[in-house]
């Protein structure tokens, strides 16, 4: 029946009544809100009231419901409230009770339209000219380096034209051949979302959302290998600098798109500020793009100050163009084209681009970094934040103070903005949000204003850029961006195998290094050291540092040499001194792995004074001078006392993990003073670089080196200390509470070696939830909710103990010296020579020594490789010996079960030894030394948890931590000591 107007006009409006106090609210505020509800409290608050009703039952709040419910496969039922219902397992007769809504006059809202005409617009009427981007036909690789490339977006036909996919990806033709596979969905959730295609097609042709699920799937082409085959990288793009870096080293690069129309990419800078091309195959899209430093109306950039990850605020890419784009004045509004099929879109590094599906769409794209955007690639892995801000937002990134530090700067030398001129300024940044309100009419003018901040001196070059680093940060153990495409250690790795197998690029390599790890810094150092100790200077070939660790670490001819940098100087102090405290117990007891660690040349400490570089020999006995004014030692220590020696820094390492995560440790003022250390050189390889290519028997023997070189290391004598006794030691640990008040839970009575390693553990369980939560992926949610229920409350009984015949307490673990990072770059190889005339059964081999760095030919001969030294002492401490089975197992064999049972058979020590007849109060899991590898697994300072889920994948899906504690450790429960 239709309404009157007089009947309209009677019509009260029911809002402030149905929503009581919440009234004053907006809709929008109330609707977020209710996402953060979970699908059962939704749907009670629905029965609160009409309004309530109808806000609850808005497509759009359901679709966000069911996606931060879903971790996985997903299936759509037609609806989202459908959907959700069915993963909720809600009975099918109630769901058809659901499906009849409810109508209610009385209540409008404009927040609701927009967000229901979003929903339900088609685009096929919108209007899109051609566009202003450059179109080309298939240019040459000389043309377009010296007109596009790293400059400006172009759209090129004919790219693609060969393709078998320009032909065979059809929407349904992907659906017929690939229906059953599923694959990654894009969506603004926390989960891990996928469909399978014939689902997802399904999807496609019934949803009605204002912004689509989107299939831009990484792992396409493990999925479908098949699908490789159908397109090649266009010749323009040939170069990719990170094809050096194997596996799941490398970086997401390539994505297969297929989404609906209105659906597509929001506003962005691509990861790493790395160039991407786009080719179309089906459908058409509409792009829209703006130069770097150039905020989008609209967009909202956050720059985290601890870490320099950025984050971004933007609006659909839809709603974007409906609600933002009509605002813009004409100087203001992007660079855009209409892309047709068979066209492929360049877009360089660190420009914003915007993608609006006007039909349903399939694409391919790939990121890639070459030699023109390589600098800006290692800049934005540099740690620090405000240089990322202003790559991304420009000079809005800045507060007025930086603006007048940038302004003199230019006025100093306009022509040569070089790295080390500049000076910063100790201020946190400010990311500002760059737009008002678009509610009001002032906002078109303030965008302008953003465009004319952004043309006062914003440049997209990498000396100005490079002016933004923080040159107080040490580069190479800073937090690392939890946003970066890759790790610090496969950064510095990336970096190494392109200073060998490029050597072409060595120049640009340098610069790159220069902005990601300080490299000149280093090499003044170096070049200062090798002076100091008569050394010959490093040569153009050993001015980087190798390896992968975090530390500075040279091959020179005869030695190596390391400055260690490591969290700070009090902590790269404790590194060295413990370090030389091993070396020294070693020659003391002529132990047999002394004849397995390379042998101390030198040490010392070298640090800037007054602009030189000056150094301090020390053999780790007493404190120098220079570091005796750093305020970082206790009292009475005495001159031939190994005061930064293992006991202190056990200490150390339990302040340590009282802190929150990323907090320095005490050495203000302290950041340009450097410890370091000069070792002969072993002659060969480090095992990262042999793994490929060694077979299974040198594998074996690897194995049982590890194994027998671990043992002579765990049954060195155990380092008491003289002074430490429990009165330096605090038995209590502050555990907090909901109030934030503190309270002090005090410690079993232990024997005393193991007071420190139990106190150390306790503090890092204290916040173990926030650190598994902050590393993220791949450890999954389900079971970080869990981790406090199966690391027990009593971490004491991780160590067995028990009572003696004379009252005190005993553990039944053995507490020994620990490397605790054994890992692949820390295991070294030589090479020998079996002659052919042996026979072939190695009886004669001939060690290479230099023979391999010099290239010699050997003729008929076969080249095998024997593990001969264990390297890098500066992470050494005491504890159980289990913990050194971790990175052993996780790295080197890389979770391979057999090799790990080999190394148990060659180990031959206990790591447990008690009375089988003594009962543990706890339950068995205290008896499964699975149990204690899990535990301290979780609990480690590291991230050991990303690397067992990196292996094993399938525990993503695990339910408990018992099933992967099993999984992994297992076969540690089988291990009986045979010593």
């Amino acid at each position: 029946m239709e309404i009157s107007q007089v009947e309209a006009l009677e019509i009260k409006d029911r809002r402030a009544e149905s929503l009581g106090n919440l009234q004053v609210l907006p809709d929008e505020l109330i609707c977020s809100i209710l996402d953060n509800l979970t699908p059962r409290d939704v749907a009670r608050s629905a029965c609160a009231s009409s309004v309530m009703y109808i806000l609850c039952n808005e497509e759009p709040l359901w679709m966000s419901l069911c996606l931060n419910r879903v971790n996985g496969p997903l299936q759509y039922k037609g609806s989202w409230k459908k959907t959700a219902l069915d993963l909720e397992n809600v009975p099918e007769e109630y769901q058809e009770r659901c499906g009849k809504p409810l109508q209610f006059n009385g209540f409008s809202s404009l927040f609701l339209y927009k967000r229901l005409y979003r929903c339900h617009t088609t685009l096929s009427g919108f209007n899109f000219d051609d566009g202003n981007v450059e179109r080309k036909g298939d240019l040459s690789l000389e043309e377009f380096s010296q007109e596009y490339d790293g400059r400006k977006p172009v759209l090129l036909a004919g790219l693609a034209d060969t393709w078998p996919a320009r032909n065979t990806w059809a929407i349904d033709q992907l659906s017929l051949k690939y229906g059953d596979l599923a694959f990654r969905i894009s969506q603004r959730s926390c989960k891990k979302i996928s469909m399978k295609m014939k689902d997802y097609v399904s999807y496609m042709y019934l949803q009605h959302d204002e912004d689509p699920l989107y299939i831009f799937d990484d792992k396409f082409g493990e999925t479908a290998p098949s699908l490789l085959k159908d397109y090649s990288v266009p010749h323009l793009f040939q170069e990719d600098l990170f094809e050096v870096l194997d596996g799941e080293q490398r970086p997401p690069f390539r994505w297969l798109i297929i989404g609906p129309e209105r659906s597509g990419a929001s506003w962005h800078v691509d990861p790493a500020l790395t160039s991407a091309w786009n080719t179309l195959l089906c459908g058409r899209k509409r792009w829209a793009l703006y130069p770097p430093g150039r905020v989008p109306l609209g967009v909202t950039v956050h720059v985290n100050e601890d870490d320099g990850d950025v984050n971004i605020d933007t609006p659909s890419s839809l709603q974007w163009w409906l609600d933002f784009y009509p605002l813009l004045a004409d100087e203001d509004k992007p660079i855009e084209c209409t892309q047709l099929p068979g066209e492929t879109v360049f877009v360089p590094s660190g420009w914003w681009h915007c993608v609006l599906n006007l039909e349903p769409t399939v694409a391919v794209t790939q990121n890639f970094v070459n030699s023109k955007n390589f600098e800006y690639v290692c800049l934005d892995m540099a740690p620090g934040y405000r240089h990322k801000g202003v790559c991304r937002v420009g000079l809005l990134a800045l507060d007025d103070s930086s603006l007048e530090d940038l302004k003199m700067n230019m006025d100093h030398d306009k022509d040569d903005l070089s790295y080390a001129d500049l000076t910063r300024k100790e201020k946190r940044i400010r990311v500002q949000e760059p737009i008002a309100d678009p509610k009001y009419t002032t906002t078109a003018n303030g965008v302008s204003k953003s465009y004319d901040l952004w043309k006062q001196g914003f440049s997209y070059d990498i000396k100005f850029l490079a002016m933004y680093l923080d040159k107080q940060r040490n580069h190479y153990s800073s937090p690392w961006s939890s946003g970066n495409s890759i790790g610090p250690r496969e950064m510095r790795e990336w970096l190494s195998k392109l200073w060998v197998s490029r050597p072409e690029l060595r120049e640009l390599v340098w610069k790159g290094a220069c902005i990601a790890l300080q490299a000149d810094k280093w090499l003044d150092c170096l070049e200062e050291i090798c002076a100091f100790h008569y050394l010959p200077s490093p040569t153009a070939d050993e001015k980087l540092p190798v390896g992968t660790g975090s530390n500075p670490v040279y091959l020179l001819a005869d030695c190596a040499i390391k400055i260690l940098v490591e969290g700070g100087l009090e902590a790269a102090m404790y590194a060295l001194g413990t370090e030389l405290e091993f070396y020294s117990v070693l020659s003391k007891v002529n132990s047999p792995l002394k004849n397995h660690v390379p042998e101390v040349l030198a040490s010392g400490i070298i640090y800037l004074d007054n602009g030189a570089l000056k150094i301090v020999p020390w053999d780790g006995k007493g404190v120098p001078v220079v570091i005796g004014n750093c305020n970082l030692i206790l009292e009475n220590w005495k001159e031939d006392d190994f005061v930064f020696g293992v006991w202190g820094k056990k200490h150390f390492e339990c302040r340590k993990a009282g802190m929150p995560m990323n907090e320095p440790i005490n050495s203000a003022g302290c950041t340009s003073i450097w410890p370091f250390i000069i070792t002969r050189r072993c002659k060969g390889k480090i095992f990262a670089q042999l793994r490929d290519m060694l077979s299974w028997e040198e594998m074996l023997n690897l194995t049982s080196f590890l194994g027998e070189q671990l043992r002579n290391l765990h049954l060195l004598p155990y380092p008491f200390s003289k002074n430490s006794t429990s009165s330096d030691i605090e038995l209590k640990v502050k555990l907090p509470f909901a109030d934030g008040y503190m309270e002090d839970i005090p410690i079993p009575e232990i024997p005393e070696e193991w007071k420190v390693f139990i106190r150390t553990l306790c503090r890092r369980k204290m916040n173990v939830t926030n650190r598994l939560e902050n590393w993220g992926d791949p450890i999954p949610r389900t079971l970080i909710e869990k981790v406090d229920d199966y690391i027990p409350d009593d971490l004491t009984k991780l160590l067995n103990t028990f009572q003696a015949e004379n009252g005190t307490n005993k553990s039944c673990k053995p507490c020994s010296w620990i490397h605790s990072d054994i890992m692949d770059d820390n295991v070294h190889m030589e090479p020998y020579w079996i002659s052919s005339c042996s026979g072939g059964n190695g009886s004669d081999p001939c060690l290479a020594d230099n023979d391999c760095v010099a290239g010699n030919d050997h003729g008929d001969v076969d080249k095998s490789w024997c593990p001969s030294h264990i390297l890098d002492f500066s992470n050494l401490t005491t504890g159980d010996r289990i913990y050194d089975v971790i990175p052993i197992y996780l790295d080197i064999f890389r979770g391979d079960s057999s090799l790990f049972k080999q190394f148990l058979e060659s180990y031959r020590l206990p790591f447990l030894t008690r009375n089988q007849e003594e009962v543990i109060d706890g339950g068995d899991r205290f008896e499964r030394l699975s149990y204690h590898a899990m535990c301290y697994c979780i609990l480690h300072e590291e991230n050991i948890l990303g690397a067992i889920f990196s292996i094993w994948k399938e525990l993503r899906m695990a339910k408990s931590w018992e099933e992967v504690e099993l999984t992994v450790w297992g076969e540690l429960n089988n291990y009986k000591c045979v010593s």
